[in-house]
This record gives C-alpha cells, sequence and structure tokens, in this order.
C-alpha cells in the first residue's frame, strides 16, 4: 500500500511542477491521459532515483562535501532530466527542456512529495 501511495504522491507532485515551471511539460490528449502518463513518469522517476541516483551520488561524493549537499540539487535535477529522457523513448508525453527546469521541477517535487508524504503517512505515531 505505502508503494501507491509514493506512486501517487509523486505523480501529483509532478502535475504540480508540470503546472508551475515552464519547461516542465505534459503533452496528453484528455485527463485520464495525464493521469496515466504522471504516475507511468512517477514510476520512472522513482526506479530511477531508487538505483541510479545512489550511483551518482557516491561517485560524486566529494562534489557533495565540498559544496556542503547542495549538489543533491544538480544529481535531482539531472534524474528529473533522464527521467523526461526515457519518458521520450517509452514515447510518453513528459518533456522537461533543460537545466533549469530540471532544477526547479525537481525542487519543487521535492518539496510538493515531502508536504504530500507527510500528509498522507497515517502509519507513524
Amino acid at each position: 500500500m505505502e508503494f501507491f501511495t509514493r506512486l501517487v504522491v509523486t505523480a501529483a507532485a509532478t502535475a504540480v511542477a508540470v503546472w508551475l515551471v515552464p519547461g516542465v511539460e505534459l503533452t496528453a490528449v484528455d485527463t485520464a491521459d495525464k493521469v496515466i502518463t504522471l504516475l507511468v513518469v512517477a514510476l520512472i522517476f522513482g526506479l530511477i532515483n531508487a538505483f541510479i541516483r545512489p550511483v551518482v551520488t557516491f561517485f560524486s561524493g566529494c562534489l557533495v562535501l565540498i559544496t556542503f549537499g547542495l549538489f543533491l540539487l544538480v544529481i535531482n535535477a539531472l534524474m528529473l532530466e533522464l527521467t523526461s529522457w526515457a519518458a521520450g523513448t517509452l514515447g510518453l508525453g513528459f518533456h522537461v527542456e533543460g537545466f533549469w527546469p530540471a532544477f526547479w521541477g525537481s525542487v519543487i517535487i521535492s518539496i510538493v512529495g515531502a508536504a504530500l508524504g507527510a500528509l498522507l503517512d497515517t502509519e507513524r505515531s
């Protein structure tokens, strides 16, 4: 159940980023296509963050330490761009147009995802 909650939270956070950030685009015809696209993009983003992000973070550990963790924002942006590339390869209507939209999009996805996750987390006391 937690997997589906995280998937929906990430999809909703991505929808907010699409709404707020110029350059983060969702091109779907109707509402059902938009929801499905957002859910698949959230799944791709979750897989990339689960498997690729730790490797990139490990190999850029010195930069993360030197910048006091601020380089993690760059890594998050790169993971969103990689998600955009993967979505385009799969023919999904999700695209990020460059580094700065990816940067601000990843910041918004992180903030909104954390806020929604905190609101929906009923298992913790």
